[in-house]
């Protein structure tokens, strides 16, 4: 009798309508990187409707060594899924993991990163540079534009080739800075503009690159949101908030048994032009109308 009276709560647990999966979720959040912290605020509170799951924060340095280590501590936890932002925590979590189901955000092109397979779905945060460079070109008609990648992050070599392959089309030179330190901040120099890719290392040291910019008064754009406030001027980036959110959805579908492959890798829905106009003012330069109505938002 008391045999029957439990399995007869356990299926009614089982089957409670409401009830749901709990689970335990790696994340890998690189350095100090504010775009990335959005992502993860986003990600926490969508997660929540997942039921019990629990949390397990691995925050590296811009570093492939602990990229891959805090891939690896993923599996030594023994982890359910794996949420990653950034092209390169995704790549150290898929190279270093064997069978954990690996969810990313805020990867630019995951197609050209070769970032599929069978345990891996995620959002990509692509935004097309010819835009950027169309946008950052009216507010200064630049003729040499600093690029700033990280030749150890693959995702940003790439960017820095697709903005080199925009020169004839707009009338400019493209200078590539190779940025590994905060001392890399003083290789930028002789140059009227400066464009950010999705380098960790480089968005992790906004404050220097911004210093260096104001000293040359040259406008500087990325497509990462969230340096708006301190003073880069011309973000347009695929919301951090949507990355989240979507990514907490991902998740909560694979710890219900979906498998990772069957769910599409997903493109942004939306994409915000941030302008820091005054920034622009303070560097003397004027912004065109039709750029100030084009922006999502305007930092005055």
């Amino acid at each position: 009798m008391k045999k029957t009276a439990f399995f007869t709560l356990l299926l009614l647990l089982l089957f409670l309508p409401g009830l749901s999966f709990s689970g335990q979720v790696g994340v890998i959040l690189t350095g100090d990187i504010p775009y990335y912290q959005e992502m993860h605020r986003a990600f926490s509170q969508g997660i929540k409707h997942a039921g019990n799951v629990e949390l397990v924060l691995q925050t590296p340095s811009p570093d492939p060594i602990a990229w891959s280590n805090a891939a690896r501590k993923m599996e030594a936890i023994g982890v359910d899924v794996i949420v990653t932002y950034g092209a390169p925590a995704t790549l150290a979590a898929i190279r270093e993991t064997s069978r954990i189901p690996v969810v990313f955000a805020g990867v630019s092109d995951y197609q050209a990163l070769g970032i599929a397979g069978k345990k891996v779905t995620g959002i990509s945060s692509k935004v097309q540079p010819t835009g950027v460079i169309k946008n950052l070109k009216a507010i200064k008609d630049f003729s040499t534009l600093a690029v700033v990648y990280s030749s150890v992050e693959k995702d940003t070599s790439i960017q820095a080739a697709e903005i080199e392959r925009l020169e004839g089309q707009f009338g400019f030179k493209v200078v590539k800075i190779d940025f590994k330190s905060p001392a890399d901040a003083g290789k930028i120099r002789n140059v009227d503009a400066i464009y950010l890719t999705t380098s960790c290392s480089a968005q992790q040291c906004l404050s220097r690159i911004i210093s260096v910019a104001r000293s040359i008064k040259a406008p500087t754009a990325t497509t990462v949101s969230g340096g708006e406030n301190m003073g880069i001027i011309l973000s347009v980036a695929a919301d951090a908030g949507e990355q989240g959110a979507r990514a907490a959805e991902l998740v909560s579908k694979i710890l219900k048994g979906a498998v990772p492959s069957s769910l599409q890798i997903e493109v942004p829905r939306k994409i915000e032009l941030v302008l820091n106009l005054r920034e622009a003012t303070a560097m003397g330069l004027k912004v065109p109308l039709d750029v100030l109505t084009s922006a999502s938002r305007v930092v005055k």
